[in-house]
């Protein structure tokens, strides 16, 4: 668990546990735009010098586990990276070649936790997430 980051005269560890969904809740997240959103959030962390230790896309939400250097903030990494990824599935996805302005494909708000020293417990939640949502729809099928 020794993975900090460090500078000339910092040595940090900045983890972070952010989930946000689709506005309406909407089950928006399968498919080509599953496939092109995992990568593209990637490259949207590398430019604002985060790194996503751990991902997963579900139908109606994304959770991650991110490590964002101490000079951005939270707040910061998640709305640079909801917004871009707003306008590039509308771009991609939605024909348009413009902003995307007037829509939203992101609900406004969001979770996020720091990440202390049970890292592994997180990242193992963050794995699991596909495994235990296919166990529930299994249980909703009889209902």
């Amino acid at each position: 668990m020794n993975d900090f980051q460090s500078l000339s005269h910092t040595l940090r560890e900045c983890n972070y546990h952010p989930v946000w969904i689709p506005k309406y809740r909407r089950k928006a997240l399968y498919g080509d735009i599953r496939k092109h959103l995992g990568g593209f959030l990637r490259e949207l962390a590398t430019q604002r010098e985060s790194n996503i230790l751990e991902g997963h896309l579900m139908k109606d939400h994304l959770h991650m586990l991110i490590s964002i250097p101490p000079k951005y903030s939270a707040a910061q990494v998640v709305g640079f990276m909801k917004g871009k990824s707003a306008i590039q599935i509308a771009r991609t996805f939605g024909g348009r070649k413009q902003n995307f302005t007037g829509r939203h494909f992101w609900a406004r708000g969001y979770f996020v936790s720091t990440v202390g020293r049970d890292e592994t417990v997180i990242r193992q939640y963050i794995k699991m997430q596909e495994q235990e949502d296919r166990r529930l729809d299994q249980l909703n099928v009889f209902e």
